[in-house]
């Protein structure tokens, strides 16, 4: 099996308009189209601001935008998350912030809500019948006045108060990252509604934390800088809906393998979930209890093998362990630079150098390292990274670690290739024209590699191997 992966649109779930429901997105469509509300594009007037439907949830709201071909949106206009620890109190605000949105009228120059509008036409009809009754003007016309600025300005100051518990998130690749997230959290709720596990409703807390800060992430920076923490995040929303997933609806491919194994066939590469793996049995004269691979991550003969968390990712040449499957990228735990048939010390010290400074789950591509080490020019000095991915692979494919073989389409591969502020320039003979990808792009597809890696990590982690060597400095790496 080989996992696709492609740098543009469609790398991943999306959330579309009203999964659950989508008779009432073509009804509020419907209804926007009768209204003259859509948004043409470059035939609207200027200052003309797209009509939007807002779909309420639990955890906050998403606002769409409203095709003028009828087709549904590709992603939200707007997308906000509830703060996950609000009060009775700021759970009402909120409920009123997540109302839907006051549309404007136009009266001559200014445009007001239509709610002031008919409040200003009563206040006008009240203000003539409390004059005619003898009223005096002193206190009619304050009244008048006052009545329609309250309705005017009253909500904004409700809404301000009420947006201090709501993270709203509205650029384009902030909302492309935070819909990816979203549709995850939405499969976490509507498992919850059928399960009364334990575990399921503490997917669904941990889900809307993992939501909020990530919101909140992308108010404060852009996806560029932040890249690695998405990444991270994104891991860790996914390994809950597998987990969840596996918890409600338990798969049948599990107990397949299981049978596979023990009928002693051995899987293809690719991105599965580490297996148990058992060491062949001696002979009854020499038997020796059977090592698992969870037994493999305890310390064997060194120190305790540091920083797991973090990955290599290196392209090869490539190879087809099966008909039509090209694996021409992989995967592995840094630790497993530190491996005794990797060649020494070059492991070591790109352990060293891809360890420093990372977070916890980070995919650090091997063109990054390149990056970092002035293009290039210092890597004489760390080793040669071509005879260690060259023996990391052969450790895959010996089945001495464990590896995430990727078959990544050519832009996706040039993209891990190139540096992180690094443009692929790509012709389009159809077009005659040429397609850019640049660091966005690049973000995506070590996004999807980092999706696939959580598949194969929801039962445990990579394993780096038996007998790795002592990091270059250990103190730093732990």
């Amino acid at each position: 099996m080989t996992t696709q992966t492609s740098p543009t649109s469609g790398i991943a779930q999306r959330l579309r308009p009203f999964q659950q429901h989508p008779q009432r997105w073509e009804r509020k469509r419907s209804r926007a189209v009768h209204g003259g509300h859509v948004c043409c594009g470059s035939g609207c007037a200027n200052g003309c601001e797209p009509f939007l439907i807002r779909e309420q949830a639990g955890w906050g709201w998403i606002d769409w935008s409203v095709p003028a071909d009828g087709s549904l949106p590709e992603q939200p206009h707007r997308i906000a998350v509830f703060t996950p620890i609000a009060t009775r109190s700021q759970r009402l605000g909120l409920r009123w912030l997540a109302r839907r949105p006051a549309h404007r009228i136009r009266l001559g120059p200014v445009t007001v809500r239509p709610a002031t509008a008919v409040v200003t036409a009563l206040t006008m009809i009240a203000a003539t019948l409390a004059i005619m009754h003898g009223l005096p003007f002193s206190i009619v016309v304050p009244a008048a006045a006052l009545a329609p600025l309250l309705v005017e300005h009253l909500p904004e100051r409700f809404d301000a108060r009420a947006s201090e518990n709501v993270r709203i998130v509205q650029a384009e690749a902030a909302c492309r990252y935070l819909q990816r997230l979203a549709a995850l959290h939405t499969g976490l709720v509507e498992a919850a509604l059928h399960s009364d596990r334990y575990e399921v409703r503490r997917a669904v807390e941990v889900g809307h934390h993992q939501l909020f800060d990530m919101a909140d992430l992308l108010q404060r920076r852009d996806t560029r800088s932040a890249s690695s923490e998405l990444i991270a995040r994104e891991r860790l929303m996914l390994q809950l809906a597998v987990q969840t997933s596996r918890i409600v609806t338990p798969m049948k491919r599990d107990a397949s393998s299981d049978r596979q194994d023990r009928l002693g066939r051995q899987q293809p590469l690719g991105p599965y979930p580490p297996q148990l793996r058992r060491q062949p049995q001696p002979s009854a004269d020499h038997a020796t209890p059977v090592t698992t691979k969870e037994e493999t991550h305890m310390p064997q003969d060194g120190p305790e093998q540091p920083t797991r968390e973090v990955y290599l990712l290196f392209a090869h040449e490539a190879y087809y362990p099966a008909p039509a499957q090209e694996i021409n990228t992989s995967l592995v735990a840094a630790a497993s630079l530190l491996h005794p048939h990797v060649r020494q010390p070059d492991g070591a010290r790109i352990h060293d150098r891809l360890t420093r400074g990372r977070r916890p789950g980070e995919i650090v591509p091997l063109s990054t390292l390149t990056h970092e080490l002035d293009g290039g020019a210092l890597w004489p000095d760390v080793g040669d990274w071509a005879a260690v991915t060259a023996d990391l692979l052969q450790l895959i494919q010996d089945r001495e670690c464990d590896g995430l073989s990727l078959g990544l389409p050519d832009i996706a591969r040039a993209l891990v290739c190139s540096g992180p502020q690094s443009e692929v320039r790509v012709y389009d003979p159809a077009a005659e024209r040429y397609q850019a990808y640049g660091a966005a792009d690049r973000i995506e597809v070590l996004a999807e590699v980092g999706r696939q890696l959580a598949w194969a990590e929801a039962g445990c982690t990579l394993w780096p191997g038996d007998g790795l060597l002592v990091p270059v400095n250990p103190g730093e790496t732990k």
